[in-house]
Protein backbone atom coordinates (compact mmCIF):
# COMPACT_ATOMS: atom_id res chain seq x y z
CA UNK A 1 0.00 0.00 0.00
CA UNK A 2 1.19 3.53 -0.75
CA UNK A 3 0.62 5.71 2.31
CA UNK A 4 0.74 9.50 2.44
CA UNK A 5 1.32 10.57 6.04
CA UNK A 6 -0.70 13.54 7.20
CA UNK A 7 1.45 16.06 9.07
CA UNK A 8 0.27 15.07 12.53
CA UNK A 9 0.69 11.36 11.77
CA UNK A 10 4.29 11.99 10.65
CA UNK A 11 5.05 14.00 13.80
CA UNK A 12 3.38 11.43 16.05
CA UNK A 13 5.32 8.60 14.38
CA UNK A 14 8.52 10.40 15.38
CA UNK A 15 7.66 12.03 18.67
CA UNK A 16 4.49 10.48 20.11
CA UNK A 17 4.02 6.95 18.69
CA UNK A 18 1.58 6.17 21.50
CA UNK A 19 -0.91 8.49 19.74
CA UNK A 20 -0.96 6.17 16.72
CA UNK A 21 -3.52 3.39 16.59
CA UNK A 22 -2.25 -0.15 16.53
CA UNK A 23 -3.34 -0.53 12.90
CA UNK A 24 -1.67 2.69 11.74
CA UNK A 25 1.55 1.81 13.56
CA UNK A 26 1.51 -1.65 11.98
CA UNK A 27 0.94 -0.20 8.50
CA UNK A 28 3.72 2.39 8.92
CA UNK A 29 6.14 -0.29 10.13
CA UNK A 30 5.16 -2.77 7.40
CA UNK A 31 8.12 -2.91 4.98
CA UNK A 32 5.75 -3.87 2.15
CA UNK A 33 4.13 -0.42 2.36
CA UNK A 34 5.60 2.68 0.75
CA UNK A 35 5.55 5.82 2.92
CA UNK A 36 5.22 9.27 1.37
CA UNK A 37 5.46 12.75 2.84
CA UNK A 38 4.45 15.98 1.16
CA UNK A 39 6.67 19.06 1.36
CA UNK A 40 3.48 20.70 2.65
CA UNK A 41 3.87 18.65 5.85
CA UNK A 42 7.37 20.05 6.38
CA UNK A 43 5.92 23.55 5.86
CA UNK A 44 3.08 22.82 8.31
CA UNK A 45 5.55 21.45 10.88
CA UNK A 46 7.61 24.63 10.55
CA UNK A 47 4.54 26.74 11.28
CA UNK A 48 3.71 24.55 14.28
CA UNK A 49 7.25 25.09 15.51
CA UNK A 50 6.97 28.87 14.99
CA UNK A 51 3.75 28.91 17.05
CA UNK A 52 5.44 26.76 19.73
CA UNK A 53 3.03 23.86 19.16
CA UNK A 54 5.95 21.67 18.05
CA UNK A 55 8.84 21.80 20.45
CA UNK A 56 12.20 20.65 19.21
CA UNK A 57 15.64 20.93 20.78
CA UNK A 58 17.58 21.94 17.68
CA UNK A 59 17.19 24.17 14.65
CA UNK A 60 14.23 23.23 12.50
CA UNK A 61 16.21 22.25 9.38
CA UNK A 62 18.48 19.98 11.43
CA UNK A 63 15.44 18.41 13.09
CA UNK A 64 13.79 17.66 9.73
CA UNK A 65 17.01 16.12 8.41
CA UNK A 66 17.26 13.90 11.51
CA UNK A 67 13.62 12.79 11.53
CA UNK A 68 13.65 11.93 7.83
CA UNK A 69 16.32 9.39 8.76
CA UNK A 70 14.16 8.00 11.61
CA UNK A 71 11.01 7.54 9.55
CA UNK A 72 12.21 7.04 5.97
CA UNK A 73 9.71 8.44 3.51
CA UNK A 74 9.59 9.22 -0.15
CA UNK A 75 8.85 12.77 -1.18
CA UNK A 76 5.39 13.19 -2.65
CA UNK A 77 5.94 15.84 -5.32
CA UNK A 78 4.20 19.18 -5.11
CA UNK A 79 3.65 19.96 -8.78
CA UNK A 80 1.24 21.68 -11.18
CA UNK A 81 -1.12 18.69 -11.22
CA UNK A 82 -1.42 18.75 -7.43
CA UNK A 83 -1.94 22.52 -7.39
CA UNK A 84 -4.66 22.27 -10.06
CA UNK A 85 -6.38 19.39 -8.25
CA UNK A 86 -6.88 21.66 -5.22
CA UNK A 87 -9.29 23.73 -7.33
CA UNK A 88 -11.60 20.71 -7.65
CA UNK A 89 -11.73 19.93 -3.94
CA UNK A 90 -14.41 21.28 -1.64
CA UNK A 91 -13.80 20.92 2.10
CA UNK A 92 -16.18 22.15 4.81
CA UNK A 93 -13.34 24.04 6.49
CA UNK A 94 -10.87 25.65 4.08
CA UNK A 95 -7.42 24.52 5.21
CA UNK A 96 -4.56 24.89 2.73
CA UNK A 97 -2.62 21.99 4.20
CA UNK A 98 -5.61 19.66 3.98
CA UNK A 99 -6.32 20.77 0.40
CA UNK A 100 -2.78 20.05 -0.74
CA UNK A 101 -2.58 16.72 1.07
CA UNK A 102 -5.92 15.56 -0.34
CA UNK A 103 -4.90 16.69 -3.83
CA UNK A 104 -1.55 14.89 -3.51
CA UNK A 105 -3.29 11.68 -2.47
CA UNK A 106 -5.66 11.93 -5.44
CA UNK A 107 -3.04 12.77 -8.07
CA UNK A 108 -0.62 10.04 -7.01
CA UNK A 109 -3.25 7.46 -5.95
CA UNK A 110 -2.07 7.37 -2.33
CA UNK A 111 -3.95 6.43 0.83
CA UNK A 112 -3.90 9.36 3.25
CA UNK A 113 -3.16 8.32 6.83
CA UNK A 114 -4.94 10.81 9.08
CA UNK A 115 -6.92 11.48 12.22
CA UNK A 116 -8.46 14.63 10.72
CA UNK A 117 -12.26 14.28 10.79
CA UNK A 118 -12.66 16.64 7.84
CA UNK A 119 -10.50 14.39 5.66
CA UNK A 120 -11.93 11.15 7.03
CA UNK A 121 -15.40 12.25 5.90
CA UNK A 122 -14.33 12.66 2.27
CA UNK A 123 -15.87 9.66 0.49
CA UNK A 124 -13.83 10.41 -2.66
CA UNK A 125 -10.51 10.09 -0.80
CA UNK A 126 -8.72 6.86 0.15
CA UNK A 127 -7.92 7.17 3.84
CA UNK A 128 -6.50 5.08 6.64
CA UNK A 129 -8.00 6.35 9.88
CA UNK A 130 -5.98 6.64 13.05
CA UNK A 131 -8.63 5.10 15.27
Amino acid sequence: MKLLLDTHIWIWAIDRPEKLSRNVRRQIENPANELYLSPVSVWEAYHLHQRRRLRIKQDFAGWVTDVLKQVPVQEAPLNFSVALETSRIQLPEPDLGDLFLAATALVFDLTLVTADDQLLECKWLKVLANE
